[in-house]
């Protein structure tokens, strides 16, 4: 059955109220544990299939108690997380589900699948004796507390402005190349952007998200599907072709190598940066060597600041950076640190950033 979790008395006014759905017994006494360490948030139900989930996510909504974040397992009796994921946003569409799929391709699939029928992000769960690991840690609670925030400024609006960002001009010469990074909550902004930049872009489009070996191949194919840039997982050695995208693989680095009118993809097991690879600076700082200030950059939500560095060099030598905004990132880290750094022509929600990318192409001269 449904439980509520017993109360904490330490709790935040504003914790994340978070409910677990998960067919193990073990699994969910070790996240609810890694969960209510943490000040910030507040594990409020827990369910063992989807169904049950849906009956405690009504209960709370008529109770005038809803739940923020439900962490939602794929593979359960009764109701599966695919099966449960429509009646849940049809009970709360506010709600935000954070999809748990194991590191596999076939969950690499599902869970990228979820992503396109309205779950807000998933999380690689490891297998029963690695649920304590740090960087699982840090991504679960980083994705709860940024998809909880991100609830509640819908609900209520966004908060007061913290630091005032200073926008640069826009410069005046046609890119060669638009370069897009994301980690924490990028797919979903990634499919959001692709589609709407359609099948018209005049540049090649490279992209960076922090992602697992298993999940790029993956992400890259719904890519391809969503009426956007035609996008392949990037093989070392592509020409890089004006109107289609290229996905940086699980650990390996996407460099941009050749010359401003012969663009070519060079992958790269060279040490993590920014403690990940793939990232978004090696892509950046290659793509200025060969392009200089022709780099258009659009920064997505991420955790952290990977990127910035890139960012400096592109706009030191002329290039623009579109950054996402606060209220509509999942997590403002990578794209708060370029913003706040002062490097961005725009700072958009996600919906317009394809728009002003669209913009710059039709308006810019070479």
């Amino acid at each position: 059955m449904s439980a509520a979790a017993a109360p904490v008395a330490d709790r935040a006014p504003a914790a994340a109220r978070v409910m677990l759905c998960d067919d193990s017994l073990v699994i969910r006494a070790a996240l609810a544990r890694m969960l209510e360490a943490d000040k910030d948030i507040q594990v409020v139900a827990r369910a063992s299939n989807g169904k049950l989930a849906v009956e405690e996510i009504k209960r709370q909504v008529a109770a005038g108690t809803p739940i923020d974040v439900v962490v939602l397992d794929i593979e359960m009796p009764v109701m599966d997380g695919m099966a449960a994921l429509p009646e849940i946003l049809k009970a709360d569409p506010g709600i935000r589900v954070l999809m748990a799929s194991t590191l596999t391709t076939r969950g690499a699939d599902i869970a990228l699948r979820a992503l396109r029928l309205g779950a807000a992000d998933y999380v690689a769960k490891p297998g029963a004796a690695q649920i304590a690991d740090d960087s699982f840690r840090a991504d679960l609670l980083a994705k709860i507390r940024g998809l909880s925030r991100n609830r509640r400024h819908r609900r209520a609006g966004p908060p007061p402005p913290g630091t005032p960002v200073t926008l640069r001009a826009a410069p005046t010469k046609a890119p060669l190349l638009l370069a897009v990074g994301s980690s924490t909550g990028g797919p979903q902004a990634l499919f959001t952007l692709m589609q709407g930049l359609g099948k018209s872009v005049p540049v090649p489009v490279v992209l960076t998200q922090h992602m697992p070996a298993a999940f790029t191949p993956i992400l890259a194919d719904h890519l391809n599907r969503i009426g956007g840039p035609p996008c392949t997982e990037a093989r070392d050695g592509d020409v890089l072709e004006p109107g289609r995208a290229y996905l940086a693989p699980g650990d390996r680095h996407l460099l941009v190598e050749g010359t401003p009118g012969a663009l070519r993809a060079r992958l790269s097991d060279g040490p993590q940066e920014n403690f990940c690879r793939p990232s978004v600076d090696p892509m950046l700082r290659s793509a200025t060597q060969v392009c200089g200030g022709r780099v258009l950059v659009a920064m997505l939500t991420g955790m952290g600041h990977d990127g910035l560095a890139g960012s400096k060099l592109v706009v030191a030598a002329g290039g623009s950076v579109i950054a996402q905004d606060e209220a509509s990132s999942v997590v403002w880290g990578m794209p708060g640190a370029v913003a706040q750094a002062g490097l961005c022509s725009h700072v958009l929600p996600m919906p317009a950033i394809a728009g002003k990318i669209a913009e710059f192409m039709r308006m810019m001269r070479a």
